[in-house]
């Protein structure tokens, strides 16, 4: 199992984010990135998914984008006659969200021209290719939930631990009215924002439930303890001190202070990469606890794994087509054939990467608690 485990992570952490068309001439379309901070024109992005990188820096010797295609150590930045380092990547980027990172004469930055968002154990800078598919996480003109953020009491930690947690439209109205919940893990290296601030969790839902096309639930984002084990640690990980969190802790702390329906049926748990080893480990302890278990870009379950699952309602296990869709079509197939109500999801063109993850939330939705 541990070997398992250190293959896995692995794999998931191992990506490049690029895509792989070939050589082409690049448009000059640029436009600012969604990402970036307030009135600043770099990062740049174009329509065939390059990025562009600005960096005021006269007295450096060397600059270097962290973000650029996989084996090639980023992108190096040329320097100018004004002592503006500036260069594009070399190759179209993979479509969504992208961390990324400076590095000026060895040391390691942010880019001052985006925002930051939290990701590989660091405030990261962050930049977004537009995908085709945007629209299903834009923000738009529809009704809006809230995300709101809780300290809860967790004796196990000795301290107060903090979640987000979306509640959806109509909330506050409709005060006799109770919910499912669907608790929601992020990756290694991220913490509880990562869910509502990369992935759009809540537009995400915001835009389904606008549309008819999913019943509104709560969703549940905490730190899954998952930044504590080192790089290549994985196999000195133990479930057993998050779990007591979220199952002893956090869950009945949500029941008293929500309105959910407190039980099995109506209570869900999602992970991304590392959260969705954690998912994985945690419904196989506590079959009781849960009946709709999502794994995405977080590994498969086999029939053996879930055979004493009988209240299961729902398996879902996704991935980019960048990794191994292979795996999750014959993990799926073999729970089908089964017995269990099992669903794949391929994100087409995409890697490990959070446009996997939120075309995977938008995919799996729909699919809890009918």
């Amino acid at each position: 199992m541990k070997h398992k485990m250190l293959v896995f992570v692995a794999i998931l952490l191992c990506y490049s984010g690029f895509s792989q068309n070939p050589q082409q001439e690049i448009k000059e379309d640029f436009k600012p990135s969604s990402k970036n901070q307030p009135g600043q024109e770099y990062p740049q992005v174009n329509s065939q998914g390059y990025a562009r990188f600005r960096i005021v820096a006269p007295a450096a010797d060397s600059v270097r984008v962290s973000l650029g295609l996989g084996g090639q150590g980023g992108t190096k930045l040329e320097k100018n006659k004004e002592g503006v380092w500036m260069g594009t990547t070399a190759g179209p980027m993979d479509e969504g969200f992208h961390y990324y990172h400076v590095n000026v004469d060895g040391g390691t930055f942010n880019d001052p021209g985006a925002k930051n968002y939290y990701g590989s154990v660091r405030w990261e800078s962050g930049i977004e290719i537009p995908a085709q598919d945007k629209e299903f996480y834009a923000l738009k003109n529809v009704p809006h939930g809230r995300v709101q953020q809780i300290l809860f009491p967790s004796p196990s930690t000795n301290t107060s631990r903090r979640a987000f947690v979306y509640t959806p439209p109509g909330y506050l109205e409709h005060t006799d009215k109770k919910y499912p919940v669907l608790y929601l893990q992020h990756g290694w290296g991220e913490d509880e924002t990562a869910w509502s601030n990369q992935g759009h969790a809540n537009l995400i839902m915001d835009n389904l439930i606008a549309e008819g096309k999913t019943a509104p639930f709560l969703i549940v984002m905490t730190y899954g303890m998952t930044n504590e084990i080192k790089w290549g640690g994985l196999k000195d990980f133990d479930i057993k001190h998050f779990q007591t969190v979220l199952v002893d802790e956090l869950i009945p702390y949500v029941d008293q202070n929500f309105r959910t329906i407190a039980d099995e049926e109506h209570r869900a748990m999602a992970g991304l990469s590392m959260g969705g080893m954690e998912t994985k480990m945690i419904t196989l302890n506590k079959p009781e606890v849960f009946s709709h278990y999502a794994l995405l870009s977080g590994g498969t379950y086999s029939p053996k794994d879930l055979q004493n699952h009988k209240d299961l309602k729902l398996v879902f296990i996704s991935c980019g087509s960048k990794e191994r869709p292979e795996a999750v079509k014959n993990s799926v197939e073999e729970l089908k054939a089964a017995g269990f109500n099992a669903i794949s999801y391929i994100s087409e063109g995409t890697a490990h990467e959070f446009q996997t993850w939120r075309r995977s939330l938008h995919k799996l939705a729909p699919l809890l608690f009918n």
